[in-house]
């Protein structure tokens, strides 16, 4: 994967709970100011970027996409570990890009995106935001360790 160009633009569905749960807690996190989120699911979304590259905006909504600075498109898992990396949650970042783990993230993405209605509504949002916070606050505390040596 193509180191990207900040910022990185995230085309998102805000009406997911899911989706809106982990991607805010990524922009809170995010001291750099290397993210910016976009509500592709607003009632009459148009985006330039995305209808001049020909994505439309069920393909939006159906799969997560990032377009970098240099107008490079991300999509699905790749989105994840770049977001997660810029907003410093590098452990998580790790994962979502590991060959090893890849085929595995890929798979269990595709099922979690085609089954986030289901999954919000039985809140499950609640829990896993509450992960992604934690492993924030941790990758948190780890760079200020570190910046005191």
């Amino acid at each position: 994967m193509t180191a990207p160009c900040y910022p990185l633009t995230i085309y998102f569905d805000a009406s997911c709970p899911l989706c809106a749960a982990e991607l805010q807690t990524l922009r809170d996190h995010d001291g750099e100011s290397r993210l910016e989120l976009v509500d592709c699911s607003a009632p009459g979304f148009r985006d330039d970027a995305t209808a001049a590259d020909g994505i439309g905006v069920a393909e939006l909504k159906r799969r997560i996409h990032a377009r970098d600075a240099a107008g490079r498109w991300y999509r699905g898992v790749d989105v994840f570990a770049l977001a997660y990396r810029a907003a410093g949650i590098e452990a998580i970042a790790r994962i979502g890009a590991s060959a090893r783990l890849r085929p595995c993230c890929d798979r269990l993405y595709a099922w979690i995106a085609d089954h986030r209605a289901a999954l919000s509504r039985l809140r499950l949002h609640r829990p896993f935001g509450w992960l992604v916070r934690r492993a924030a606050r941790k990758a948190a505390r780890h760079r200020r360790a570190h910046r005191g040596r």
